[in-house]
Order: C-alpha cells, then sequence, then structure tokens
C-alpha cells in the first residue's frame, strides 16, 4: 500500500510476505531496530537488491575508517534532525 507521503509504492512491515519479510526480519535482527526506515523500504520490490544496499550501507556507515562508527552517527543523526527526518 502506498503512504500517502511517497510516490514509490513500497511494501509496509504488515504488509510484507515472504521473501521481502525475510530480509525486513534480517534488518531487524542485525539492527536492533523494529521499524524499518522508509529509504530502505523504497526496494521492497527486489529483496535481492535491498540485500544489496543492507550489506554496502553496514560496511559505509558503520565500518571503522578515517571516521568513527561514532562520528558517523552523530553525522546521521544531525543531517535526519536538520531534515526533520526520525533516525
Amino acid at each position: 500500500m502506498t503512504d500517502p507521503k511517497t510516490k514509490i509504492d513500497i511494501i509496509e512491515d504488515a504488509d510484507a510476505t515472504g521473501e521481502i519479510a525475510k530480509v525486513y526480519d534480517e534488518w531487524r535482527a542485525q539492527s536492533g531496530r523494529e521499524k524499518l526506515p522508509g529509504i530502505l523500504k523504497c526496494f521492497s520490490h527486489r529483496p535481492d537488491f535491498l540485500r544489496e544496499v543492507m550489506s554496502f550501507s553496514n560496511v559505509v556507515h558503520f565500518s571503522e575508517g578515517h571516521l568513527t562508527r561514532r562520528t558517523k552517527e552523530a553525522i546521521a543523526s544531525w543531517v535526519s534532525w536538520l531534515n526533520r527526518c526520525p533516525y
């Protein structure tokens, strides 16, 4: 069901079945969070691609590198606040 605020037909958590439900559950298990972000739901019709996006995101956002994970989380939180987007 499409959220009236989006133009993309996303599959909500409650409506997820089959492979996409498995991917959503994998994300919840890895993140420790309950609600899947809308940005990830944009790929809900391609579970195979969503898995790749999640893998890439984990490497880019949550690995140690030039910036620490703590710094990356702080930047992400600040940008989300500036955009009035829940993080």
